[in-house]
Order: C-alpha cells, then sequence, then structure tokens
C-alpha cells in the first residue's frame, strides 16, 4: 500500500466521505548521486554566502522577489506563513462537470483517494459516490489543502476506485493567441484526404501496457553492463533526417508502409514481431543498430540499415 499523503474527508452538500489521499504514480526513473569523478568523493550542496564567504544556517535565509523593472522586495517567512491558507481536512467539493468536458492540459498530479475508515458507514458513502460518479461519468470539481498549499482538484471514478488530479489554474495555461503556429491556410484535399487515411490505418486501441519507457530501458542496461565491468561504446551521432521534397509522396509511402507493416505504431512500441523491419523509420531503424552494435550505422542509409538488421 503506498504511504499515505493527507487524509481527512471528501465533502459535498451535507455528505462527508473519510478519505486518504495516496500518489497513484511512481517513480521508475534511474537516479543518480553526483560525485567527483577522480576519487567518486561525494558533492554536497551548501547555502553559501558570497558577500562573507561562508555557510548560511538555514534559518538566515530569506528570500527576495525581483520585479520586472528590475525593483526587488525581501520576503520573510513570517510573512509568508501569514499568508499560508487554513489547514482543513475536507476536500470541498463546489460542482459536478462533464468528464469530456475537461481539458487535460489542466491536469498536473494524480492520485488515489481511498476510505480512511473501515465502519459500515464510512464504507457505504465511499461507494456511493464511486458508483454515482461512474453511472454518470461527471467530475467533482473541488478544493483542498496539502502541507501550505491550497490545489484545485478534479475528482472522478477510475478502475473501481475514486481518483483525484490537481489542477492547474486557468491563468497557468498558455493561449496559443499571439503565438505564430504557420497554420494559416488549408490543406490540398488530395494531401488531407492521404493524412486522414494513414491516420485510420494507424489507429488502434489505447492500451498502455504496449508502451514502455526505452530511454530507461537503455539506461538500466548501461548500469548493469557497468557493474559487470564492461566497456560502454559512446554512440555516434545521428544524421539529420532529410527534408520532405514531396509531401503528397511522402504521405503515399506511409500509407502503404501503414497497411503493409500493420500498422508503424504496432511495429514501434507494440508487442509485434521484433524483425519486422517492414514501416520502420530510418531513425526507428538506427535505434535498432545501436541497440545490436552494428558497425558503419552511421553511414548507412534506410535500406542498407534494414539489409544489415535482417
Amino acid at each position: 500500500m503506498p504511504r499515505t499523503l493527507w487524509s481527512g474527508s471528501l465533502s459535498f452538500g451535507l455528505v462527508n466521505v473519510p478519505v486518504a489521499l495516496v500518489s497513484a504514480v511512481r517513480d521508475l526513473d534511474l537516479h543518480f548521486r553526483q560525485l567527483r569523478a577522480k576519487d567518486a568523493a561525494p558533492i554536497e550542496v551548501q547555502r553559501w554566502c558570497t558577500e562573507e564567504d561562508r555557510e548560511v544556517p538555514y534559518e538566515e535565509v530569506a528570500r527576495l522577489f525581483e520585479f520586472d523593472d528590475g525593483g526587488t522586495v525581501i520576503v520573510t517567512d513570517d510573512e509568508l506563513e501569514g499568508l499560508a491558507p487554513e489547514r482543513t481536512r475536507t476536500i470541498e467539493i463546489d460542482a459536478f462537470v462533464d468528464l469530456a468536458d475537461v481539458d487535460p492540459i489542466y491536469f498536473d498530479h494524480p492520485y488515489l483517494l481511498v476510505p480512511a475508515a473501515e465502519n459500515d458507514g464510512a464504507l457505504r458513502a465511499y461507494r456511493l459516490l464511486l458508483e454515482v460518479m461512474g453511472r454518470t461519468d461527471r467530475a467533482a470539481l473541488g478544493r483542498f489543502v496539502m502541507r501550505t498549499k491550497e490545489y484545485r482538484a478534479v475528482v472522478r471514478a477510475r478502475e473501481g476506485a475514486l481518483s483525484l488530479t490537481t489542477m492547474r489554474m486557468h491563468d497557468e495555461v498558455r493561449s496559443t493567441e499571439g503565438i505564430d503556429t504557420g497554420a494559416k491556410g488549408r490543406a490540398p484535399k488530395a494531401q488531407l484526404d492521404a493524412a486522414i487515411s494513414l491516420v485510420e490505418q494507424m489507429t488502434v486501441e489505447w492500451d498502455p501496457t504496449r508502451y514502455e519507457d526505452r530511454y530507461r530501458e537503455r539506461l538500466r542496461k548501461v548500469v548493469e553492463r557497468k557493474r559487470k565491468g564492461q566497456t560502454i561504446k559512446v554512440p555516434e551521432a545521428a544524421e539529420e533526417p532529410a527534408p520532405v521534397p514531396d509531401l503528397m509522396a511522402a504521405l503515399r509511402e506511409s500509407l502503404e508502409a501503414a497497411r503493409g507493416g500493420g500498422g508503424r505504431k504496432a511495429s514501434k512500441d507494440g508487442d509485434g514481431d521484433g524483425d519486422d523491419l517492414e514501416g520502420l523509420t530510418r531513425d526507428e531503424l538506427y535505434e535498432r543498430a545501436q541497440e545490436r552494435d552494428v558497425p558503419g550505422r552511421s553511414s548507412m542509409s534506410k535500406d542498407e540499415l534494414k539489409e544489415a538488421l535482417s
């Protein structure tokens, strides 16, 4: 069971549901400590005063805010504590919305809400809210305080449990207004039809288990090989992809590859045959050549890489 990060109650109307908050994700990245290269001595980070050339104790640290015009003010810990929101143990639900109407760009960090009490009344209240959320396909919008910060949050039903996701505020999301995307005008109908056909051909059922963190896996293999005393060869720099001279020709070639190879997505990240090289881009072929340590791979063309990997 993950560690409880917050406990209290979820409140909507006069109904209170005792809940505990646990993280819904886990950190699987490989983490490294910094050392001095020549003798592997650990590196420490210290608060250092540039004026007196000494370490500064934490109680002497203040905070400086800089304005756009260059002006500054110092804010003390006491002043910050006076602004801290009242610490409550309640997730206050103030509205319900259709889940499909919430743009994912507002989502921040996901958590699970689990029952915080085992008595019948608490469990019945939890099950009731879970079933209501699932049947109506609604999301509950609310706010709560964790540590010293107030969060906006969305609560929904997910895989037989309530989940809570903290949300960004509307003014934190950047508008596309004023940003030149180069998207003026309309694409020619022939290109549009070909692109739609390619999208349809590459469309699959969403299955997150088909996709892996390939960088993390390569990094894990490097760490394991280093542990065994093996020498790691630094890969050669990959060539820049050539510009697309004919967009329509590229679309046709991509569509043919997707139809012939069962879809480029499935070949790239799925559970398909690892020896099926059809439909892979040169970059994807080059990555496989790196994994197999194929000599001279950086200068090979797409067809030459395919032949070397066959």
